[in-house]
């Protein structure tokens, strides 16, 4: 495999792990900055209050967002093996 070919493969790489990180890091964001603002207004300051439900909105994220994710790591992983086999 030449330089480019490395480099488009590593830069892809990198794509798919920011898109497959994306739905459970959102998820967590928008429901911690929901939890901030109602530990502000109510003026509760327990940090369980926070931790729990965006560890639960991340992994409800991620469970529904698997088969989206696990297509896309099917095919990056068959086009990458396929460029293996290709290279001499």
């Amino acid at each position: 495999m030449s330089t480019e070919a490395l480099l488009a493969v590593g830069r892809e790489a990198l794509v798919l792990m920011v898109l497959a990180s994306m739905p459970p890091v959102l998820a967590g964001l928008v429901v911690g900055v929901g939890m901030g603002l109602l530990q502000a207004v109510t003026q509760v300051q327990e940090p369980t209050l926070s931790v729990v439900p965006r560890l639960c909105a991340a992994l409800f994220a991620l469970a529904v967002a698997f088969p989206w994710i696990g297509g896309h790591l099917l095919r990056f992983t068959a086009a990458l093996l396929q460029a293996v086999g290709s290279v001499r």
